[in-house]
């Protein structure tokens, strides 16, 4: 019973034994040899590292790297820059538990981002990016780019060139350029690119910028600009129509007669065509008929002017005094018998 209790502890513990994290190694732009141990998750416990270039001695890290509170890494610096040509041994160890390995770090070289990335529209008409890489005698380039933040497009750059072209660029397009490089096949080529460097922007405005493109504060701003825009048009024009306004009160349009020009004629004097009547006045007066004219009775005429509106009259008044007619009418009166007119 207490050789199989012995059997089961020992199982138990080979079971729950954990064995030390695999470590990964690689050359940071020829300064020092960065190890982490942690890609599987952080350790539970603090590991203690040692490293040493070929046959060298053993040395423990000096600048340990750490995730909240745990030793997950370390930067072991370079004291020959040829040891990335040969072997690095690497121990990790916890109380007993103990790792070793070994690793080839010539294909392993992680330089540092390009820097300085500038944009320049050259005089052809075409789009120049410049940048500058340290180590630039050996080092081949790779450029990604997109238009209007599209899909990124990316293009080889040959070893020790350090400039890129876009052949004739829209300035009604947004074009972001970003660079990362690594050591080409003259110098070992590595494994590892450098990270992307910091993005340089070119367009719309025709300017560069070293940052992300401010794309939402572009679109904020832009309705606030087409309403201030339309404001300022309306007041423009009210302004002119103002000014048209007083213009013309305080100094009204004067037309110049030109001597070679005939100048229009003069409405004629209106003579209305049309007649009136003319109204003849005829006298009636009282006459006394005189013995010879009647022997048998006594008769008396009255003679009246009577107005005849019969008669047109002319609109000229030299004819007024022949047109008017006048005519004498006698009536006789009897004493005796009845009355006898005669016209």
């Amino acid at each position: 019973m207490p050789t199989r209790l012995l059997l089961l502890l020992c199982l138990t513990g080979l079971v729950f034994a954990k064995k030390p994290p695999d470590v990964d190694c690689y050359v940071v732009h020829m300064e020092y040899v960065h190890c982490s141990w942690n890609k599987q998750g952080t350790p539970e416990v603090n590991y203690t590292f040692h490293g040493r270039f070929g046959s060298a001695p053993w040395r423990e890290c000096t600048m340990y790297l750490s995730e909240n509170g745990t030793i997950t890494g370390c930067n072991h610096l370079y004291q020959n820059i040829n040891d990335r040509f040969g072997s690095f041994y690497t121990i990790l160890k916890h109380g007993s538990d103990e790792s070793k390995k070994q690793h080839e770090l010539r294909y392993k070289v992680k330089l540092y981002p390009p820097t300085n990335l500038t944009v320049k529209l050259g005089s052809d008409s075409n789009l120049w990016f410049y940048w500058n890489q340290s180590h630039s005698g050996c080092v081949e380039s790779e450029v990604r780019y997109r238009i209007n933040n599209k899909t990124w497009n990316s293009d080889p750059v040959s070893t020790g060139i350090q400039y890129y072209c876009i052949n004739l660029p829209s300035n009604s397009s947004l074009y972001e350029v970003q660079v990362r490089s690594k050591f080409g096949r003259n110098c070992a080529e590595s494994q590892i690119w450098s990270e992307w460097s910091q993005p340089v922007a070119w367009g719309a405005n025709n300017s560069t910028d070293e940052s992300k493109p401010k794309d939402s504060s572009m679109s904020a701003w832009t309705p606030v600009r087409y309403v201030l825009g339309a404001l300022t048009l309306i007041l423009m024009v009210m302004m002119l129509l103002h000014y048209e306004r007083v213009r013309n009160r305080l100094m009204p349009v004067v037309l110049t007669p030109k001597f070679n020009q005939e100048w229009p004629s003069l409405p004629k004097p209106f003579y209305p065509d049309y007649t009136e009547r003319v109204c003849p006045v005829r006298d009636y007066t009282l006459v006394s008929q005189s013995s010879s004219d009647s022997s048998d009775c006594s008769t008396s005429s009255v003679t009246t002017d009577q107005t005849d509106c019969s008669i047109p009259m002319p609109l000229d008044g030299s004819d007024l005094s022949t047109s008017c007619s006048s005519s004498t009418s006698t009536v006789s009166v009897s004493s005796e018998g009845p009355e006898k007119v005669s016209v």
